[in-house]
């Protein structure tokens, strides 16, 4: 099967224009999402020959001499999973500095390369970064997506439609991995989300530091997906283990390192003293996290807390995915005051424009829903476009002054 025929992928225009312009682009996210397959379907037709480190022979060569590995290079080349090679990025700095040829470099990582030491100073200038997810529910249903743009217009319409009911828990369980998607049962889906995460402690977290409990880092990811969509809070998550609180915090970092946990800040103003500064903590894609907590789509709808907390991952994760194709580059937080008075997702893009985001499993909205949502509208002034409660209904409504109860299903329909 021709790989463009898979399913499209946002971040494709972006990494053309990219690689238009810049010597090195790094296409960086989880591994099995896809980044290999995009990297070939835009580089392969321009004349780019490709390299893999996590083959042996290719891998101990760029190790044993990363600058005389560099120099014999084709004129572009596809380097994959370069969190193997840390010693590479100087020699690219190098090649990069002698011949400034726009897309010279095409690089893919598994593991979040900028927060390796010196390599953020050592390819400044020279670097651009698409960081890449697990497939959208939009690219699924390969549709443009247009509810980000439609949020900051404000431009919700009075439509009716279907509710999700019991698809919704099965698009949560299925996640968003191409590998796993294709496999025909939730069981045999289920056994791949295990394997993989196994391997990818096994082999990227083994990579990235020498830790000695490497077998509780299945458990602590395990324990992290049940708290997905709360605050983060490392006592918690220490507690069955018999290690200091600083250094679940490390395994924490490390499990966002390879993109299986995500931090979401919370947003701040000066015009709010009373603003939580915590963070939230969010499983990368809740395939997983279902696969970690032994969820099918039966057991995750009769758990009502759980399919709550799943659901808002769900939502961050598909905004995010669609976002990652758009050139203006928002920036993503969450809102909550010491009251718990709080919006799950809040999006800014630029300096002078913010909407809000409520999720919802309900079938219904009320008014006193759009609370969180008066209270960042009030604390962020001007500068608030819209807000959005979105629920498992049939109906998108106005509920006042650039407030909208909006279906879930239209995040990745046409709105």
């Amino acid at each position: 099967m021709n790989k463009r025929s898979l399913y499209p992928r946002f971040a494709e225009a972006r990494l053309a224009d990219a690689l238009a312009d810049t010597p090195v682009v790094l296409i960086h996210g989880p591994r099995q999402c896809g980044k290999t397959t995009l990297a070939k379907v835009v580089g392969e037709p321009r004349g780019y020959s490709y390299y893999s480190f996590d083959d042996e022979v290719t891998l101990g060569a760029a190790c044993a001499d990363p600058v005389g590995f560099i120099a014999d290079l084709p004129r572009r080349v596809i380097l994959d999973e370069v969190q193997r090679v840390p010693a590479l990025f100087a020699a690219l700095k190098v090649a990069a500095d002698r011949d400034r040829t726009p897309g010279r470099f095409l690089i893919t990582g598994s593991a979040n390369v900028l927060l390796l030491p010196k390599l953020a100073d050592s390819l400044a200038g020279r670097l651009e970064i698409l960081r890449f997810h697990p497939l959208a529910q939009c690219e699924l249903a390969r549709s443009r997506p247009g509810f980000i743009d439609t949020l900051f217009d404000a431009s919700f319409r009075p439509r009716k439609t279907e509710r999700l009911g019991r698809d919704l828990a099965e698009r949560v369980v299925a996640g968003g991995y191409p590998v796993a998607i294709a496999r025909p049962t939730h069981r045999r889906r289920a056994v791949w989300y295990r394997d993989y995460i196994e391997a990818l402690v096994q082999r990227d977290v083994r990579d990235l530091a020498r830790i000695a409990s490497l077998n509780a880092l299945p458990r602590l990811l395990a324990l992290a997906a049940a708290q997905t969509a709360r605050l983060l809070n490392v006592s918690d998550l220490a507690a069955p283990f018999q290690v200091s609180r600083p250094t679940i915090r490390d395994y924490v970092t490390l499990l966002e390192r390879v993109f299986l946990l995500e931090e979401l800040p919370p947003w701040h103003t000066n015009r709010l003293s009373r603003l939580i500064k915590t963070p939230k903590l969010h499983v990368s894609d809740t395939g997983v996290a279902c696969a970690l907590l032994g969820l099918d789509a039966e057991a995750l709808r009769q758990d009502r807390r759980m399919l709550g907390q799943l659901v808002e991952t769900f939502v961050h994760q598909e905004l995010r995915r669609q976002a990652s194709g758009r050139s203006d580059d928002p920036r993503f937080s969450h809102f909550r005051d010491k009251d718990g008075v709080e919006v799950d997702v809040v999006i800014e893009r630029g300096a002078n424009l913010l909407v809000g985001v409520e999720v919802k499993t309900a079938a219904t909205v009320i008014p006193a829903d759009f609370r969180g949502l008066r209270k960042l509208k009030e604390a962020a002034g001007s500068r608030f476009a819209a807000g959005v409660v979105l629920y498992d209904g049939e109906t998108s409504a106005g509920f006042g002054d650039r407030l909208f109860a909006v279906p879930l299903r239209f995040l990745w329909e046409t709105t």
